[in-house]
């Protein structure tokens, strides 16, 4: 973009990273009488899309590498949420699943993120919109740092 001047103001790149940690802010008092983190909760939605989900294909969604899950995945097993099991042709691969407890609370965390995301004041199509954009400029970076 010709005639930036680099003021912090104007960099999407700090808008995006400020508006993610306002995100974390914002679920973190829905997430905490869960023991849940930000990062375990998208994991959980990932999981309660697609069970016995195996930990490569959750990082490939998630955008995360196996030496962040493992440690998180290691916790959520803990805490009970998911099980974490060797896929009985391939030992080298682990599968994920949701447990009963983590399947209980869905509709129930759900309603609550969904009341915090109310709180922005935004119409269903102002929000699918900004979403697709956003989605949009995250393919755009992905397919030149892929490259």
């Amino acid at each position: 973009m010709e005639g930036n001047n680099f003021l912090l103001e104007e960099q999407l790149c700090f808008s995006t990273y400020t508006l993610s940690k306002q995100f974390t802010k914002l679920y973190r008092p829905v997430l905490e009488p869960y023991s849940l983190t930000y990062t375990q909760y998208v994991a959980l939605l990932v999981l309660w899309e697609e069970s016995d989900l195996s930990v490569q294909s959750l990082g490939t969604r998630l955008g995360l590498d196996s030496g962040t899950l493992t440690p998180m995945l290691k916790r959520m097993e803990l805490n009970g949420f998911i099980t974490r099991n060797r896929h009985p042709e391939d030992e080298r691969k682990v599968i994920l699943a949701t447990t009963q407890k983590a399947d209980d609370l869905k509709d129930e965390l759900l309603r609550k993120v969904s009341a915090c995301l109310n709180l922005l004041n935004m119409n269903e199509k102002d929000y699918f919109d900004l979403l697709a954009k956003i989605d949009d400029l995250s393919k755009t970076l992905g397919g030149i740092l892929n490259d």
